[in-house]
């Protein structure tokens, strides 16, 4: 009789408790079906198998987890899923296909990543960056790169590659 009630449980929160999420994500349409309050870094990696946004810290401080929200970046795992109905939400794997976004290909000339695992967030907070303004001083490039870690501190290279990025970007 308990292996019922903890299966009319389940159920049961299931039901009254899971809402229906109609998501734009990369250019395309995915339906996900989660408690309000999920955060939507787990939609992206767990339910929709979108693995390139990092789980770094969760708690708004290490930008492993950027994405762009029209065009505006934003910490993952900090945005309740029940927020990004209407949303244009851009993951590392929707920046370009064949890695020919400038952001992409200055990361490549520059041979950025080490350990590669904060680069999909350092990639995006440029990104969105530029998505705001095309030349940005480098106070600005400070303020919203200094915002992003990288554990293996090749804070030199992403530095090159950030200016690699304005120029491919302004051609």
């Amino acid at each position: 009789m308990m292996m019922f009630d903890i299966q009319f449980y389940s159920i049961f929160l299931q039901i009254f408790f899971m809402a229906s999420y109609q998501l734009n994500i990369n250019n395309q349409q995915y339906k996900a079906e989660a408690e309000p309050d999920t955060p939507l870094l787990w939609i992206l990696r767990e339910w929709l198998d979108l693995t390139g946004t990092k789980f770094g810290c969760g708690v708004n401080t290490c930008g492993a987890c950027n994405v762009l929200m029209n065009g505006r970046t934003v910490r993952s795992c900090q945005v309740q899923v029940r927020s990004c109905t209407g949303i244009n939400i851009t993951t590392i794997e929707g920046l370009s296909a064949d890695g020919s976004h400038p952001v992409q290909r200055a990361w490549e000339e520059m041979s950025v990543p080490q350990c590669g695992y904060c680069q999909p967030g350092q990639m995006l907070a440029l990104t969105g960056l530029l998505n705001q303004n095309k030349q940005p001083t480098d106070e600005q490039i400070d303020a919203v790169m200094s915002q992003q870690l990288c554990r293996c501190g090749t804070y030199h290279r992403i530095e090159k590659a950030v200016k690699r990025a304005i120029e491919l970007s302004n051609q």
